[in-house]
């Protein structure tokens, strides 16, 4: 039974990080069993089973997805120094991220919230509640740099909104093969960076 379980939640990884990549060209509706199991060697059967729904696959996909940015983005920078250095490293890893690309699409954030932003469910809730702790690292990060004095930014909330979405654009200009986008993305993070 133990070697049943361990091999189901070896194949559900499996999926979940082929789903990720798909997603992130595709979108989460560009997901379907049959694509999975003929790109993976596995059963479309197989596959159902651990998944039963698209909508569960989908919730999978963007779980996986999750794990994986903060594993690459968000974890490696919370040993950095707090304050400006740790909010430079952290828009640094989230450029390399994109631009690597991690995913084949680039950014899975960038690919999947337009699809399902006014589309409510589970979906799009599990979408938001990224969306907003990513946010959330952002801001906290730019607030604890304030706290340290060493940028002037007064609002911190105000500060990640604006640096996500010109990543968010960033992300765009690279889909397109336009390498000025990460130039003006570095020149905004330094002017919200700039000393107090």
């Amino acid at each position: 039974m133990d070697r049943r379980l361990l091999r189901g939640a070896r194949s559900r990884r499996a999926v979940t990080r082929r789903a990720v990549d798909i997603a992130s060209v595709d979108g989460l509706d560009g997901l379907s069993f049959g694509r999975l199991a003929q790109d993976l060697g596995l059963s479309k059967a197989g596959i159902q089973t651990l998944f039963r729904t698209k909508e569960d696959l989908q919730l999978a996909t963007v779980e996986t997805a999750r794990q994986v940015f903060i594993d690459a983005v968000v974890r490696p920078e919370l040993h950095a120094p707090e304050g400006a250095a740790r909010v430079r490293a952290l828009i640094e890893r989230w450029i390399d991220y994109a631009a690597g690309p991690l995913f084949p699409g680039g950014c899975f954030w960038g690919a999947t919230l337009p699809e399902f932003d006014s589309r409510p469910g589970p979906v799009r809730d599990a979408l938001r509640r990224q969306q907003a702790a990513w946010m959330e690292t952002l801001a906290t990060e730019f607030q604890r740099a304030v706290d340290a004095g060493d940028i002037a930014a007064a609002d911190p909330e105000f500060a990640a909104f604006q640096m996500s979405a010109v990543l968010t654009a960033a992300n765009v200009a690279l889909r397109l093969g336009d390498e000025r986008g990460v130039a003006m993305a570095r020149r905004v993070m330094e002017d919200l960076l700039a000393p107090s």
